[in-house]
């Protein structure tokens, strides 16, 4: 019977939903509502103008953009006609746009205007069109001839109807780019397969049905929104977009919009709290929050306000979350501050996740990973494997390799394995920090403050903050005879990458501590950060 199977894809999920619940508001962006018949007539037809526009099979197409129905759509549009989405981050730097850009080998870029109009000196190699997306009040400003309007983009196109289907599930269905230990951003690429289960993995694990209202509060670039845009189709709910996280706005949509779920980092969770308008919750919320593990402190502030938190782990690699504090019935019973304290773990495997691990670095002959012992004291490699792993790194086989070294995917991240069987971070072995979601690379910036003339030797460090959880702070050695300001080293990190990596805070320093050998040693530089906290890793 294996004649009669189907390869699965996300595309089916609008097929569903858009038969059996075809006036349904599907989509609340701003002052439009659509239906989920008219939103896959939008994609159908934004399909369409694709195709007339050269886009074929295989080929990548990029944007740039925020939370919107355009980018949503995109989550369809792109794959239903076998191409494949690259959703980038805004707020990366012009340079790394282009990086990007060039490396997935986009042929057509769609954007923001005022994102688009950042890319005026870029160098796009393969991308033969840019097209600029309407601002939420539909409008466009002039920000140049070159660009052509998302309507003459969507003229191109027809509500010719097309097959909700894929030739092959292991086909690629987006490519998302993330910060490596290198500081060049990494194409992690997910199949039609993956993002088809895990999406079925979070309806489960963050209790999406029919009635939810989505507060899109996770940038959609975030590993595709951990698989939101098509697991809520997927439930027949509703989405409704945010162009840009405000603590008054989030506030409005949520008593307004009557929403009962949104994700987001552990700062849109402190953001949320400290808002004016905050105020106990009259009706149930979800907030699901991942990125880096959230406080205990903040925990309890969330909940204060009458919210259900749903804390998942994982990386770009897993398609977001792939592990989740999932309480137990006897928690219940628990004061709030130890309560808080279990839910800050990040728990056990995903419903279509397979195990997680934590394993020794030392492996026995053969390469065989050895598991830590579970007692919540002994620190290894968190690993994984499974369904929902990264089909590998686009054009990066070396990396690919590494990355599957022993048969299990290496997060880079240390934890301890509990009793229980729950995991838990507690410091991080890839030099990356994670501020407000975001993934900064450490030898990234401080390759950066290396190419500076006054400088002769730099450690970069993640160092807790009460707003992003964590930031980097750098530790700079001046070259003898030279001189230079904290302000001047920011501002000249700031002009080559992203601002949001800039570190806010510079010490100077005679010589940084080293190993015999000569590395840095960046674990005495931690110690004196963290006032010696175990765990490590915030955001």
């Amino acid at each position: 019977m294996a004649g009669l199977d189907t390869p699965i894809t996300p595309l089916k999920f609008l097929e569903r939903t858009a038969a059996v619940h075809p006036n349904k508001i599907a989509v609340v962006d701003g002052d439009r509502r659509i239906s989920y018949s008219d939103f896959a007539s939008i994609v159908t037809r934004l399909a369409h103008g694709f195709r007339q526009s050269g886009v074929r099979s295989g080929d990548r197409v990029a944007y740039l953009a925020t939370n919107s129905a355009e980018l949503l759509a995109a989550h369809y549009a792109v794959p239903l006609i076998g191409a494949v989405l690259v959703a980038v981050n805004t707020r990366l730097s012009p340079a790394e746009i282009e990086y990007i850009c060039n490396h997935s080998e986009a042929v057509i870029l769609l954007g923001d205007p005022n994102l688009l109009g950042q890319l005026h000196n870029s160098t796009l190699l393969t991308v033969r069109e840019t097209v600029q997306l309407p601002q939420q009040d539909g409008t466009y400003p002039d920000v140049g001839s070159s660009l052509i309007n998302y309507e003459t983009l969507m003229a191109r196109g027809s509500d010719e109807p097309l097959p909700w289907e894929i030739d092959d599930e292991t086909r690629t269905i987006s490519i998302n780019y993330t910060s490596g230990t290198t500081g060049r951003p990494k194409g992690v690429m997910y199949t039609h397969r993956g993002a088809y289960l895990n999406s079925l993995s979070q309806i489960h694990h963050q209790g999406f049905d029919a009635d939810t209202r989505y507060l899109w509060t996770l940038p959609m670039f975030h590993c595709n929104g951990w698989c939101g845009p098509w697991a809520i189709t997927a439930a027949s709910g509703t989405h409704v977009c945010i162009r840009a996280v405000r603590g008054d706005a989030m506030w409005s949509l949520i008593d307004n919009e009557k929403i009962d779920h949104m994700s987001g980092a552990p700062t849109v969770l402190t953001t949320l709290a400290a808002a004016e308008s905050a105020h106990p919750l009259e009706h149930n919320l979800t907030i699901t929050t991942a990125g880096a593990p959230p406080s205990p402190t903040t925990i309890q502030a969330v909940r204060a306000l009458g919210a259900n938190l749903v804390h998942v782990y994982g990386l770009t690699e897993t398609y977001g979350p792939c592990a989740v504090c999932e309480p137990q019935a006897e928690w219940s019973a628990l004061d709030e501050e130890t309560l808080a304290k279990l839910l800050a773990r990040q728990g056990v495997g995903m419903l279509a996740s397979g195990p997680v691990r934590v394993v020794r670095t030392q492996r026995r002959p053969g390469g065989e990973l050895v598991d830590v012992a579970s007692d919540g004291t002994e620190i290894g490699e968190i690993v994984m494997r499974g369904n929902i792993v990264m089909k590998g790194y686009f054009e990066d086989e070396r990396a690919t390799a590494e990355a599957f070294a022993g048969g299990w995917f290496h997060s880079g991240d240390l934890g301890v394995m509990h009793p229980d069987g729950y995991i838990q971070l507690v410091d991080r072995a890839k030099d990356i920090v994670i501020s407000g979601g975001e993934n900064i690379s450490t030898i990234e910036i401080e390759q950066v403050l290396m190419s500076h003339p006054s400088v002769s030797d730099v450690a970069v460090i993640g160092v807790p903050d009460s707003k992003w959880g964590e930031r980097p702070k750098a530790f700079v050695v001046v070259a003898s005879g030279s001189t230079t300001s904290d302000s001047d080293l920011t501002q000249f990190v700031r002009e080559r990458i992203a601002a949001f990596k800039a570190p806010r805070e510079i010490v100077f320093l005679t010589e940084l501590p080293k190993t015999s050998t000569g590395k840095t040693r960046k674990n005495e530089l931690r110690d004196s950060e963290w006032n010696g906290e175990r765990e490590r890793i915030r955001g």
